[in-house]
């Protein structure tokens, strides 16, 4: 995949989105309009003048205007959640240096009022805050997802035997190693082939979107359903998005030589992640989230559309498998505002 085509992707869509949700006069944070508004215009003077890598500048533009921003606001939140005023006061200050807006400067004056309060507060009191306990608790949460931390382990396993056994942008090496190649499958009965092809990736790049996404949306969902359930979500969307690839090939509808990495699995959690919302509607947040996951499917079409390197097929069949898996799975012991 070019790099410089996913960022040039990245620094257009991602303001286009900040701006159709900051626009609504109910939004929050209306900030965001500016830094959206300058990372397409340094995205579009580089188009023009340096188009090779105007996805590396716009892309600079994008991380440190809109996601490093992003990042430490829900920093900042946390630290607040836990009582950490002070903390969360210095974050914000220094944030103010790319994110110069009045809701952040008005958040910054906030925390130190309650830090002061806070600390008046504990001048009369002997009860622990609560930021003498986050420590644990967090700690608690990185061991909450073990499906999702094996998974990952795999991965990274898998894609160092890639490397030591060659060059992984070649077809032959690729073919030797575990390659979906819809033709092996049904002339030959390598079946075997749905399953490795899973684990392969095309370099560190594709690894690394990869596993970003599933650590993202993986611990959430799988806090949700259970550790078993999970696994077998991801295993059972990535087979049915490698059985479809073969499928479509087999009937003409898509022409595909190979395909190889864990993307399919993945829209298999963003598409059970829809099913899941979609049936449990009720639960709090549950319209919030279920509209985040329209807009990471309809990005992802956008770039699927946007790249022929990819295989749209297979991110389709894997986000339908999802869905229908997500329509019947239950809630682990009711827990569903994880």
């Amino acid at each position: 995949m070019n790099l410089n085509h996913i960022f040039l992707f990245l620094a257009i869509v991602s303001p286009l989105l900040v701006l159709a949700r900051a626009w609504r006069p109910s939004a929050p944070y209306h900030g965001w309009r500016l830094a959206a508004l300058v990372v397409l215009a340094v995205t579009a003077v580089a188009w023009f003048l340096w188009p090779d890598v105007s996805g590396y500048v716009g892309g600079a533009a994008w991380f440190l205007l809109l996601f490093l921003p992003g990042i430490a606001l829900r920093k900042i939140t946390q630290l607040a959640t836990q009582g950490d005023y002070e903390s969360a006061g210095r974050l914000g200050a220094a944030l103010q240096i790319l994110h110069p807006t009045t809701e952040l400067r008005e958040q910054v004056r906030l925390f130190r009022h309650l830090k002061s309060d806070a600390a008046h507060s504990r001048a009369f009191s002997s009860v622990p805050a609560d930021h003498d306990i986050a420590p644990s608790t967090r700690h608690s949460q990185l061991r909450s997802a073990p499906a999702v931390f094996v998974l990952i382990l795999v991965n990274v396993l898998v894609f160092l035997f890639e490397i030591s056994a060659g060059d992984w942008n070649d077809p032959k090496v690729l073919h030797r190693i575990g390659a979906l190649e819809p033709y092996a499958v049904v002339a030959q009965g390598e079946y075997w082939r749905l399953f490795t092809a899973l684990f392969l990736h095309g370099g560190f790049l594709h690894l690394a979107f990869n596993l970003f996404a599933l650590y993202v949306l993986g611990p959430p969902l799988e806090r949700c359903i259970g550790t078993v359930r999970f696994l077998a979500c991801y295993l059972i969307s990535g087979l049915a998005s490698s059985a479809g690839v073969v499928a479509l090939n087999e009937i003409g509808l898509v022409q595909v030589a190979q395909v190889i990495g864990a993307s399919g699995c993945i829209m298999g959690v963003v598409g059970a992640w829809a099913g899941f919302l979609l049936r449990h509607h009720h639960a709090p947040f549950a319209r919030e989230r279920l509209a985040n996951i329209g807009l990471i499917v309809v990005i992802q079409i956008a770039f699927d559309l946007s790249t022929p390197q990819v295989s749209m097929a297979s991110h389709m069949c894997g986000l339908a498998a999802g869905f229908f898996l997500g329509l019947i799975l239950a809630p682990r012991s009711g827990r569903i505002s994880q």
